[in-house]
């Protein structure tokens, strides 16, 4: 079973996020177990904080400096065979940094709030400047906060510049608010690769783009209750290595709480705590792939002792790809 383990690189929304602290050092910590294993990452770029960077590092010596840590970085991994894609928030559109901090407007946080002319001209702006950066050609995407829906202008956009692959959709995973809207309620579990053409939830063998599924696993509540207790009361090793944290809204905090829910498999948090179950779920069930997810912000101590133990176990690093492979 081929292994991808995908990074959405990328920052909390915080007025003044600390880029060591939620992407560069976590990265680093995640490299000491993946280097000496010789395993390769995909880093999910979260491409318009670059762009405003570039926008605004004349002005502000802080930015410059920031600009300098995350594209080297990235440069330095690429060069050593990680792979960089493309993550578009399109909220960076209407950020700006006012001399102190940045100012969000999540107001149009996914690209479906963007005209189709604005949707092409983001996707190769954005394609462009990773590809500078990189030095790599760009062949995937994954939507900010999952919104890949309607694909159609999307997919037009980044035929158009040679993406041919996604890997946004999880089984089962809803979630339908002003911000973020996605359903792929009737995502089929058994397949965790299609072909697809204008609906990214839809099999079509003869479609142009490849979808590559993140992975997903059913959790009960007891288990989110679990992750407010260790929050709650600083449980030690489960305190994030970054600053922030991300807080869901009071309607999806009383969901979770209360009832069954497919969640993604993750090298975040306690999530990392069923990264073994999920792994022969899928074995078991003799699927193809198996995609991790992960967010450099929110790995804690835990999660990459789990993450270091699920990969060294039965050689599994071995089964690691990229997604050249799906070329």
């Amino acid at each position: 079973m081929n292994i991808l383990i995908t990074l959405d690189y990328e920052l909390f929304y915080d007025k003044k996020p600390s880029l060591e602290e939620q992407i560069i050092n976590p990265t680093k910590e995640l490299l000491k177990i993946a280097d000496p294993l010789n395993i390769k990452l995909v880093l999910f770029v979260d491409v318009g904080y670059l762009k405003c960077l570039e926008k605004f590092k004349g002005e502000y010596p802080e930015l410059e400096n920031d600009y300098h840590l995350i594209t080297s970085q990235l440069r330095e991994l690429c060069e050593k065979g990680h792979e960089a894609q493309l993550h578009i928030h399109p909220h960076w559109e209407d950020t700006y940094f006012n001399g102190k901090e940045w100012v969000f407007d999540l107001t149009r946080y996914r690209l479906s709030h963007f005209t189709d002319d604005e949707i092409l001209r983001i996707v190769t702006e954005y394609r462009e400047i990773l590809h500078r950066i990189s030095g790599q050609e760009i062949t995937a995407y994954r939507a900010g906060g999952w919104s890949a829906q309607p694909w159609e202008p999307i997919g037009k956009a980044l035929k158009e510049n040679n993406v041919s692959i996604d890997s946004t959709v999880y089984p089962k995973g809803v979630m339908k608010s002003k911000e973020q809207w996605f359903d792929f309620a009737n995502v089929n579990s058994d397949k965790t690769s299609w072909r697809f053409s204008n609906d990214l939830t839809k099999e079509d063998k003869d479609g142009y783009f490849r979808e590559v599924a993140i992975s997903a696993y059913r959790v009960s509540p007891l288990f989110f209750w679990d992750f407010a207790f260790k929050r709650l009361t600083k449980a030690k090793g489960h305190n994030a290595l970054s600053d922030a944290s991300a807080r869901p809204s009071n309607k999806q905090i009383f969901k979770l709480l209360t009832r069954p829910s497919n969640s993604v498999v993750s090298i975040d948090g306690l999530k990392a705590s069923y990264l073994e179950k999920a792994y022969n779920w899928y074995k078991k069930r003799m699927l193809n792939d198996f995609v991790i997810i992960g967010h450099p912000k929110a790995f804690t101590p835990y999660s990459l002792e789990k993450f270091k133990q699920f990969i060294e176990k039965e050689n599994r690093h071995k089964d690691v790809v990229l997604f050249s492979k799906y070329k």
